[in-house]
């Protein structure tokens, strides 16, 4: 045993280092760990590298993957200005006295926000989508007080899952409303018969999760009965398509990676949350606001923090411990870009490549393009009658990463995926993925 062991043994009073583990019982005890011997520094460095060889990064493989994540293209100006040490390296934004560039820059973030979605009000972001979701729900049964959410059964699974968990505590009861089998648009019938006097909310989105554009959103209003209205959004699509605020939304959640965020792996996100004026104090996250300082100079401030470490548990509208204010702040840089201009420009030419892979798709021999019909955003579901998984494996050996698969989501039209384009696809890349479909080299 080492002297410094030894001294720390004595000073502890045991006479060895068992003595440390006789609360862990002797039966889930191990001798040794059957572990390599150590490297040094170099050699693990030279190890992990072989590995990381082994990968295919997003640059060597041409990906189709959607579903609110999207292999956009960022410009240089916004990692050029994300990386800046007053933003890259700066600490959370707890404090009042956070500096006002950071303050500023989170106060833009929130007014394209409400300038996209058309709400009053937005907070300076949550994790992502599942979890604002989740947040809208219980912001829903504080205001309404009232115990059930309705969602669309077309809807991704992991953001069910995180509503399901968020809803489990409180009692939120989650129920689903139905489809029209022969165009995939919400059954505004079944949604009305589940909406009652206990609904808190319900919840639809614009485009829906299989990228379609249903114009049956903008009438939900009508069936709500006392209940609010939670709207999902693609905030590149918010550029085209009518403002949620304008046909009576209360709350709007949306994922906003593809605002300025490469796929890295598949985090982190940013989530998007906004309500309107009259609901604010109900709702979580933080808020920044402009006011004057003591000279009346325009200064930026915290104006809102309802979590439970800065106000007593009871009034706290929610535990969540962060947001994403590096990403919030790479997507204002973003959207400052681009411009009202450049984000309809970019709209557009997303819909226009959605419709042309949507032709290239439905050509091949058993395949169907899209597999409901009307118009679509920037990705749509495609059925096909080989197996996801035999789909999947063909498109890797050409490079490719297919689309997602659907079949938990529709299980009796599946084998089927979501297939999305991006501004980074090219004219070649259709016409390589169609060769890979057809099994060409």
């Amino acid at each position: 045993m080492s002297p410094a062991k030894d001294v720390l043994l004595e000073f502890l009073g045991l006479e060895d280092i068992d003595a440390l583990f006789v609360d862990i019982p002797p039966e889930v005890r191990v001798d040794n760990l059957d572990l390599p011997a150590g490297l040094s520094e170099a050699e693990t460095v030279r190890k992990v590298s072989r590995i990381l060889e082994r990968n295919r990064t997003v640059g060597e493989v041409t990906s189709y993957l959607g579903a609110g994540y999207y292999d956009n293209y960022v410009p240089a100006l916004v990692d050029a200005l994300l990386s800046r040490s007053e933003f890259y390296t700066s600490y959370t934004p707890y404090q009042a006295e956070l500096s006002q560039g950071l303050l500023q820059v989170l106060f833009e973030f929130q007014s394209l926000v409400c300038e996209l979605t058309g709400m009053d009000a937005a907070n300076s972001s949550m994790y992502d989508a599942s979890t604002a979701l989740g947040e809208a729900a219980l912001m829903a049964r504080r205001i309404t007080g009232r115990r059930e959410i309705v969602i669309p059964t077309l809807l991704d699974g992991e953001r069910k899952a995180v509503l399901a968990n968020y809803a489990r505590g409180p009692g939120i009861r989650v129920r689903e409303a139905g489809y029209d089998t022969e165009d995939g648009t919400l059954d505004l019938g079944h949604l009305e018969e589940l909406v009652g006097n206990d609904t808190a909310a319900t919840y639809v989105e614009a485009p829906s999760f299989l990228g379609q554009l249903d114009s049956k959103v903008t009438e939900v209003q009508d069936t709500l009965s006392g209940a609010l209205l939670i709207v999902g959004v693609h905030p590149l699509a918010q550029a085209v398509l009518r403002p949620p605020g304008d046909y009576g939304a209360d709350i709007i959640i949306g994922e906003g990676q593809s605002l300025g965020a490469w796929m890295n792996f598949g985090g982190p996100s940013l989530g998007l949350f906004a309500c309107r004026q009259e609901h604010i104090r109900k709702m979580p996250g933080r808020v920044i606001g402009l006011t004057k300082d003591r000279r009346g100079d325009r200064a930026f401030t915290m104006t809102l923090q309802t979590r439970e470490q800065h106000i007593r548990k009871g009034k706290a509208m929610s535990n969540i411990c962060t947001n994403e204010s590096l990403l919030a702040v790479g997507a204002a840089i973003y959207l400052a870009f681009q411009g009202a201009r450049g984000l309809r420009s970019l709209a557009t030419n997303l819909m226009d490549r959605a419709r042309e892979l949507m032709g290239h798709l439905d050509g091949v021999p058993g395949f169907q393009a899209p597999l409901f019909p009307g118009s679509y955003f920037n990705e749509f579901p495609v059925a096909h009658k080989a197996p996801f998984a035999t789909l999947r494996e063909r498109l890797a050996r050409h490079g490719l990463n297919g689309g997602v698969d659907l079949s938990t989501v529709l299980p009796q039209a599946a084998p089927a995926s979501l297939f999305a384009v991006t501004d980074r696809h090219t004219p070649d890349d259709f016409q390589e993925l169609v060769r890979a479909l057809e099994g060409g080299k």
